[in-house]
């Protein structure tokens, strides 16, 4: 593949990614969440969507994939890890979410469809 081939899929790959987040933002937004963040990068790493209702804190992983099954097992173990650190390093610089409980969910987009599944893992899994 040339040069050029390579450019062109990581732009493609690129405008699907914010397509996804996009939709999971809005799919989260209708469940009375509020988009805290998005995109949100850190030393340690990057979280997708930070969304918050009322005392509840959301640090979201958006996949887009052919299946809802194949998004939520593309969150490997070193991923998650990487997503609990950014979001200690979110939380060390906001004294105000201090009392909040965290959540880490996975939202599986295919095509248009949005799959919200809360609470995927837990912290140290």
């Amino acid at each position: 593949m040339t040069a050029d081939g390579r450019t062109e899929r990581r732009r493609k790959a690129e405008r699907g990614g914010r397509r996804a987040e996009f939709l999971a933002a809005l799919a989260l937004m209708l469940k009375g969440f509020s988009i805290l963040e998005r995109r949100f990068k850190t030393p340690a790493g990057e979280i997708d969507l930070i969304a918050r209702r009322g005392p509840l804190l959301v640090f979201a992983e958006v996949k887009a994939r052919a299946s809802a099954d194949a998004a939520v097992e593309a969150v490997i173990a070193p991923a998650r890890r990487r997503i609990e650190r950014a979001a200690g390093l979110y939380l060390a610089r906001r004294a105000h979410l201090a009392d909040c409980v965290m959540r880490y969910d996975i939202i599986a987009v295919t095509g248009l469809k949005v799959r919200h599944r809360p609470d995927a893992w837990r912290e140290g899994e």
